[in-house]
């Protein structure tokens, strides 16, 4: 049997922070995988098994993110470990959309905060806890409809935060995520391809089947303006998107960040759809509008979503059942298997979609 002490080599530094955390997290109700645990040896030791196709030989992503469950209910959480020097917003704003009855709103889709924790060992960093979601592209998006809900969420969801005077000076395609509900399986939260316990491809239903919610993550540039405030200045930050053009004009000019924020979902638009899928094309209008070069140009939210409400508006039921091809799925099987599933959804009654117009 290996040392508990070999086990450790197959740590990275990040991933020893975590470890050396194991006790506390436990002792606050959040228990990480057995990989985290002090007492870990690797599942593969003395087998003719690989690490690559254990569940426990799976690095985490991400340095300053770990999965974990919550030992009162079970539950996945994650847990997003910040450096509140840093980031001195991040945890009131994430405090204030998760507080009621903000958080009792459907329209609010900012990633609920369910708890913050002290790390015991360094003032300046906090570990909050979250659900845990996934990237919202993954599985392929099927039909119309499917894109229809999931852009409803996003217009709804940023609007909220507009009406509310955040801006989230962040919102690109990789800080956009959902809920697990079309999965059959749980998946591996170091590899979401993977079932939890690493046997199998997790297996998913259609979201037309079983619709998800999608969410706003990372508030760790966000800032909150007073009502009264009808024009609030920044100087220019870079998120993850580096394409903003104002940014690209003068990156010292303060600017203001709602317009911005437009800019950076038409974007993830754009990336996520229109240059990946077929059968989109109605979109191409709207994001074409929340893309302008000049910000002062670019429509608000409350105009982007009334616009996308007329535009929905005119889809028939067998319009929003149709197919929506992304570029590695335009195969004969593929398109012949979406109309079977189409055929039996209408048969049982299943509707195209889960969102409705709100005009």
């Amino acid at each position: 049997m290996a040392s508990i002490s070999g086990a450790q080599s197959h740590l990275s530094e990040y991933e020893i922070w975590w470890r050396d955390h194991y006790n506390f997290l436990k002792g606050k109700g959040y228990k990480l995988r057995s990989r985290y645990s002090p007492d870990w040896v690797p599942s593969w030791t003395n087998t003719n098994k690989s690490d690559i196709d254990c569940e426990d030989g799976v690095r985490s992503p991400h340095y300053l993110l770990l999965d974990a469950q919550r030992t009162r209910d079970g539950a996945r959480v994650l847990l997003k470990c910040i450096d509140v020097s840093r980031h001195p917003y991040e945890i009131e704003i994430g405090r204030y959309f998760s507080s009621f009855p903000l958080s009792q709103d459907p329209a609010n889709h900012c990633v609920p905060i369910y708890d913050v924790l002290q790390v015991p060992t360094d003032n300046n960093l906090a570990i909050i806890v979250m659900p845990l979601l996934r990237d919202a592209t993954d599985p392929y998006f099927d039909t119309i409809g499917e894109v229809v809900d999931c852009i409803q969420q996003l217009f709804e969801g940023l609007r909220f935060m507009h009406r509310h005077h955040v801006a989230h000076r962040d919102c690109m395609q990789l800080n956009i995520l959902m809920d697990g509900n079309m999965f059959i399986d749980p998946w591996h939260a170091s590899d979401q391809y993977m079932s939890e316990d690493f046997k199998r491809a997790a297996r998913h239903r259609t979201r037309t089947h079983s619709p998800p919610r999608y969410y706003y993550i990372d508030f760790g540039i966000s800032r909150k303006y007073e009502a009264s405030n009808t024009n609030p200045l920044e100087e220019p930050i870079f998120g993850g998107d580096k394409e903003v053009p104002e940014f690209k004009e003068d990156n010292y000019r303060p600017r203001n960040p709602f317009p911005t924020d437009v800019w950076y979902l038409g974007h993830a638009i754009q990336e996520t759809f229109l240059h990946r899928y077929s059968g989109v094309e109605f979109l191409n209008g709207l994001v074409s509008d929340m893309m302008h070069s000049d910000p002062t140009q670019r429509p608000n939210m409350d105009e982007i979503y009334s616009r996308f409400q007329v535009l929905r508006q005119g889809f028939s039921n067998w319009k929003l059942r149709s197919r929506v091809a992304h570029d590695e799925k335009r195969s004969l099987f593929n398109f012949l298997a979406h109309w079977a599933r189409c055929i039996q959804y209408i048969v049982r009654g299943i509707p195209p979609t889960h969102t409705t117009v709100n005009l």
